[in-house]
């Protein structure tokens, strides 16, 4: 099925980035750092059973950030002849001279780096070949058409591809990695009475034991599809709302907004005065784990180089802190804790690596069971937060609950309330799967507002 596959070799890519930081250094740059990025792919896909394409791609990709005192430039590149490097190097320090000074800027102190990374399993070497995508794909897509309902293929796909990324900085740190990327997915579409309905299904994953089967996801594509058809809508009021747990992890990104750092310095969070406070119901714990073997958010160090760890964000309810970089520790007064993010060619950012929220006690059905009226979402588009108040709203579509049982399909739904209340009535399920980077259960909040018709 796999065969090995010559991955973009690490050690080659850190002489180039090395090459960068000492060039740099040479041109006038008081500090810098550098990445770089290769990655290859293979991506089929199907439609209604003809091969509709094949697409190889293959990358090379850089960034360079220089500090000249307090004054800082960022350039992302993919040109690395050496005649390229000299141009980017001479183009990011002419930038660093003439920009404004950031008094939060630097790298990291050498004591503060990542001196012994653990050893995290990110990369299954192997490669499929077109016909074995083709193969996948075609699974996939004869799955989800054998459902009774569906009558077309959107797409169906497959893909399989690795990445090996190096940097280096004058504080002394340098690094490396190989990751693997592997799925695939389906969308079929259904009809009746003159209406269409679309849905899908995909799996993605590191290696390859962590992949669904394709028979599974072309059938849940299709079944989740027919499922949707004949949509009602529904009077607008206050519902108790059920997430689905394909969506609800909207609750947790918009977490992660609310407690960047950089975010909080500036103070455009509707969470700036809540660290160290209640801010969901008593056990819930949310945690940030990059060590993870095979997620697809794992990082043996974070974007400044500082160690990555595992950590509760929130415990017990409470929110223990920020997801930091170095600038924002510094504002804000405040030790870093190993969450920057890498922005190639940039200043770092502030994020989450695998990052999930703990399953409660009641599956999905005894959460439903207990629901007279209410709305199971399973799809939602367009959402809308105000970054400083934490009202927000999203378009939706899904399923009415009556009676404790999931009834007619709805859409053109909206679902709105304000994050601060939302996370403090929050009630997960028990059916945590880790498939994304970001994972949660199902999760109910009650006494949301609906809008329907």
């Amino acid at each position: 099925m796999s065969q090995h596959t010559d991955a973009p070799d690490p050690a080659r890519l850190q002489s180039i980035a090395d090459e960068l930081v000492a060039l740099a250094r040479m041109g006038g740059a008081d500090a810098a750092e550098a990445a770089v990025i290769e990655s290859r792919s293979t991506e089929v896909s199907l439609r209604d059973g003809e091969l509709e394409d094949i697409e190889r791609s293959e990358s090379q990709d850089a960034g360079l950030r220089v500090l000249i005192g307090k004054r800082q430039a960022g350039v992302s590149f993919s040109d690395l002849s050496p005649d390229g490097l000299k141009t980017v190097v001479e183009r990011a320090i002419a930038m660093a001279r003439i920009a404004p000074e950031d008094r939060w800027a630097g790298l990291a102190e050498p004591g503060q780096l990542c001196e012994h990374a653990p050893g995290i399993a990110m990369f299954e070497d192997g490669e499929w070949s077109p016909e074995h995508l083709e193969a996948l794909a075609a699974e996939a897509e004869k799955a989800g058409r054998a459902v009774d309902g569906v009558t077309m293929t959107e797409s169906s796909t497959a893909s399989r591809g690795t990445a090996t990324g190096a940097v280096a900085a004058s504080n002394g740190f340098a690094g490396s990695w190989r990751k693997s990327t592997m799925g695939y997915g389906a969308v079929m579409i259904a009809a009746r009475d003159g209406a269409m309905e679309r849905d899908y299904a995909f799996t993605q994953a590191r290696r390859e034991a962590d992949l669904r089967s394709a028979e599974e996801i072309g059938r849940e594509a299709g079944e989740r599809t027919v499922a949707r058809l004949g949509p009602k809508t529904l009077p607008s009021g206050k519902r108790p709302v059920v997430f689905d747990r394909r969506v609800s992890s909207v609750f947790l990104s918009s977490l992660c907004g609310a407690i960047s750092g950089p975010a909080v310095a500036r103070g455009v969070s509707f969470l700036r005065d809540k660290r160290g406070q209640k801010v969901f119901a008593d056990g819930i714990r949310i945690l940030d784990v990059p060590t993870r073997d095979w997620g697809l958010g794992s990082r043996p160090w974070d974007g400044e180089g500082l160690p990555a760890r595992d950590w509760a964000v929130i415990e017990d309810g409470v929110l223990t802190d920020w997801f930091l970089n170095l600038p924002a520790a510094r504002q804000l007064g405040l030790e870093p804790n190993g969450c920057a993010s890498r922005n190639l060619g940039g200043p770092p950012g502030a994020g989450p690596s695998n990052l999930h929220l703990e399953p409660g006690g009641s599956s999905p059905e005894d959460l439903i069971g207990g629901i007279t009226d209410g709305l199971l979402v399973t799809d939602m588009f367009g959402p809308s937060l105000n970054s400083n108040t934490g009202d927000w709203s999203v378009g939706v579509s899904g399923f009415r609950i009556a009676s404790g049982s999931v009834d007619h399909p709805v859409s053109e739904i909206t679902v709105a309330g304000n994050l601060i209340d939302i996370f403090a009535r929050l009630i997960p399920a028990n059916d945590l799967l880790f498939r994304h980077a970001v994972n949660t259960p199902s999760v109910l909040v009650d006494d949301l507002s609906v809008g329907g018709s």
